[in-house]
């Protein structure tokens, strides 16, 4: 008997594909809207014929449909993740220059502590391998800063930190065990 699809109904559903969608960002982008259009018209079609209820049920819940996408369309196991790599660099940038120019005022409040109207140049070392130093210039009791740029091994650490939380080495092609094998396998035949 075909049931009548109403907008809860949708909703519902859409509900389900957006949520589906939201675990499969690893994806590529075209593979993914793919895969959110199978799944919305097979579960429109479903909820026509069996009702909405019955069709949800049915298809179980959307992170265990993704899993089963990301390790048809990736493989089985550990994998990449743009997702993760994206928000260790950020965050970590974010937090970074927050702590390097909090203590690049607390230098600067330790020297106007000194007197109001106080003139002069005076150097900071900055955190010790993270950034260059910091110089003040005071006159009147106002402040300039100058420097404290992050030094080359904060790239480096960014760089490393973001490939080991994404575990960006996987993107990597596995040539070597493949033409290992296809030379074995040639030397054998």
């Amino acid at each position: 008997m075909p049931h009548t699809v109403t907008w809860l109904d949708r909703l519902r559903i859409e509900w389900v594909v957006w949520s589906l969608d939201q675990r499969l960002y690893d994806l590529p982008s075209r593979t993914r809207i793919a895969r959110r259009r199978e799944v919305r018209a097979n579960l429109l079609a479903a909820a026509a014929e069996i009702g909405a209820a019955q069709a949800l049920r049915r298809l179980g819940g959307s992170r265990a449909l993704a899993q089963e996408y990301m390790d048809a369309e990736l493989g089985d196991g550990p994998r990449y993740s743009w997702s993760a790599a994206g928000i260790f660099l950020l965050t970590t940038a974010l937090l970074l220059n927050f702590f390097l120019d909090e203590a690049a005022n607390a230098y600067q409040q330790a020297i106007a502590a000194v007197g109001p109207h106080i003139d002069g140049a005076f150097t900071w070392s900055g955190v010790a391998g993270l950034q260059s130093s910091v110089t003040f210039v005071f006159h009147q009791g106002q402040a300039s800063r100058s420097g404290g740029a992050w030094t080359p091994l904060v790239y480096a650490l960014l760089l490393v930190g973001t490939a080991a939380s994404g575990r960006l080495w996987r993107i990597l092609p596995r040539h070597r065990k493949r033409n290992s094998q296809a030379v074995s396998e040639s030397l054998a035949g």
